[in-house]
């Protein structure tokens, strides 16, 4: 997929920004901006996933549960739960309970839900007001790590873009 990237801020950016290109590869696929980069302690790419609602006609087929179930078909419990979820979207709370589930203790998000839920029609799952991932995580039986939003305006140039083609 791409090189290996040392743990840091700088990875964080660049795995970030490689999250947000797959939003935008969704949107060009008729998708919601979603994408997501699941990503092993030492750098290497475990999976990458963007949201499919649209095409694949699944409400569950977000960027991160794409991005885990790709890495459950290859990649040990104890793999994925080491794993840093780089999404381009703050998670929701249906992707953050799943990366609970996966023992996962870290993610790094873009984009806010409050700054991307007005770009969202409601009929593609959009929820307003919704849950941040903070509140969902800080149930975890596991300590989680959550650093967000960064790269925000990066982050939100998809949805501006699917604004202007009249999609949202």
């Amino acid at each position: 997929m791409s090189e290996i990237l040392k743990p840091g801020p700088s990875a964080d950016h660049a795995r970030l920004r490689e999250a947000i290109r797959l939003s935008e590869a969704a949107r060009m696929r008729g998708n919601m901006p979603f994408g997501a980069l699941l990503v092993a302690p030492d750098g290497t790419i475990l999976a990458a996933g963007e949201n499919t609602i649209t095409t694949s006609r699944d409400m569950t087929a977000h960027a991160e549960i794409n991005a885990l179930r790709a890495a459950s078909a290859r990649c040990t419990p104890l793999e994925i739960a080491a794993a840093t979820m780089y999404a381009s979207g703050e998670p929701c709370p249906m992707c953050s309970g799943a990366m609970m589930r996966m023992g996962m203790r870290r993610v790094v998000f873009g984009i806010r839900a409050t700054v991307a839920s007005p770009y969202l029609p409601v009929a593609a799952g959009a929820m307003p007001g919704s849950v941040s991932c903070r509140d969902v995580l800080a149930l975890a039986p596991q300590p989680f790590e959550v650093t967000g939003p960064l790269l925000e305006d990066e982050a939100k140039a998809p949805f501006e873009a699917m604004r202007a083609q009249g999609a949202g």
